[in-house]
């Protein structure tokens, strides 16, 4: 062995010689003792080296890591920027990544329907649609900052229609945030969000292969007008532990709707007041999978041909998101009071969907229902005109066919007391890359 010499140079010194004076008998007699000791231990581990198999043969059958389920990665977290590598960071570090989907619809929309078009329901024909085609680009420009941005192009019904004719496809900067992280429990952002003030807003961005289901419950539909599905401005959030609870939360303040209350406030605001909401939810570590939250979101609004009128949103939810079960249910009241006097008029909106992923060969299958409602009063200015009250049901199955794409097909059924009631097949193949 390599360290012998260097043992017995270490045991001579401790025994210090010269060449006037003998070494005792005694420590003559240790030396020997470690000596012998040693060479009994070399014998061994050659020995040992001799019986076990060779190094060549254990390494040529490395573990395989098992590829992540459809399901993890479903719910990953798209918006976070690539860590740099900690030996050699380099900054900024770009991640894209991109997501698709062909639809296929067939209804008996036909025409007279009061002026309701459901979101969900847009073509009132049978066949193949484009969806939405939407790129993620996310960048780390430090350690602690960081930026993200979405961009969706979604083809027009209008497309070379008109002078200039019109293009294509319409081309929309969806999220633009640049955030500062200080730690878990603080970090400030500005730009262009997804109003915080539900949870299938914000957990469920563009690319329908995300969700679930082929559609969105329609009081949060892209585009729709019940909630502001999208807000500018400034926002802190974090995390707390709070005893195993995990409370998270977000508060914001920015621009509010716009003229059009359909969309935000891009450009400027249209008034001086500034929205601001507030959203706080728990994620309890001895029900992983539940998270229960609540909301309040303010504005004033200045509609085009409407009088002003102050808006206060409340909203709360709660998800079982373990996909056997996943339960998701969302409940929102949006109360306006006119400025200038009038009656305050309440809507209300909620839905709840249930999903189960079937076990074992079965896997790849994912059933789920949805029921919602939308129920707007006569007497609110805002919404009349705008957001009819109705109710829906949608039955529909997914079946991913790898990791990164699947295939769902879903039934729809809408109802209003005035109108026929809308019927409505659906099929879709969505993907990300």
């Amino acid at each position: 062995m390599r360290g012998t010499p260097s043992i017995i140079w270490l045991l001579l010194t401790l025994a210090p010689l010269s060449a006037a004076q003998a070494v005792d008998q005694t420590t003559r007699d240790l030396i020997q003792s470690l000596l012998t000791r040693i060479d009994t231990l070399e014998k061994r581990v050659a020995e040992l080296e001799q019986t076990a198999p060779p190094r060549a043969a254990a390494a040529a059958a490395p573990t395989q890591t098992p590829a992540p389920t459809a399901t993890v990665i479903a719910h990953m977290d798209h918006d976070q920027a690539p860590a740099p590598d900690q030996a050699q960071p380099s900054y900024p570090s770009l991640k894209i990544s991109g997501f698709g989907d062909i639809d296929y619809s067939a209804t008996d929309l036909h025409g007279a329907n009061g002026g309701f078009q459901p979101q969900t329901l847009l073509a009132p024909h049978t066949g193949f649609e484009e969806g939405q085609f939407v790129l993620h680009l996310s960048s780390a420009l430090s350690p602690k900052v960081t930026v993200f941005s979405e961009l969706s192009l979604t083809a027009r019904s209008d497309a070379g229609t008109g002078t200039p004719p019109a293009p294509g496809f319409n081309i929309e900067l969806e999220r633009l945030i640049i955030r500062y992280d200080l730690n878990d429990y603080f970090k400030l952002s500005f730009g262009r969000y997804h109003t915080p003030i539900n949870y299938w807003n914000t957990a469920y961005h563009h690319g329908s292969w995300l969700q679930t289901s082929i559609s969105r419950p329609e009081m949060v539909q892209f585009g729709g007008s019940f909630i502001p599905v999208h807000f500018v401005g400034a926002q802190a959030e974090g995390a707390i532990p709070a005893g195993g609870l995990n409370l998270n939360y977000n508060l914001g303040i920015g621009n509010g709707r716009g003229q059009v209350i359909s969309r935000d406030g891009d450009f400027s605001d249209i008034n001086n007041n500034r929205a601001w909401l507030a959203n706080l939810f728990v994620k309890p570590d001895f029900l992983y999978g539940l998270q229960v939250g609540a909301s309040v979101y303010r504005d004033e609004l200045n509609p085009i041909g409407v009088p002003a009128a102050r808006e206060w949103i409340r909203s709360a939810h709660i998800v079982w998101h373990r996909e056997n079960p996943e339960f998701i249910a969302e409940f929102a009241d949006v109360t306006h009071n006119p400025i200038k006097g009038g009656v305050t008029s309440s809507s209300q909106a909620g839905y709840a969907q249930l999903g189960y992923r079937l076990p074992a060969a079965a896997r790849l299958w994912k059933p789920y229902y949805r029921w919602e409602y939308i129920h707007v009063p006569q007497s609110d200015p805002i919404f009349k005109g705008i957001v009819p009250s109705y109710s829906a049901s949608t039955a529909g199955v997914r079946y991913d066919i790898s990791n990164f794409a699947a295939i769902k097909f879903e039934y729809r059924k809408y109802l209003r007391p005035d109108l026929p009631t809308i019927n409505g097949f659906f099929a879709q193949t969505s993907f990300t890359f």
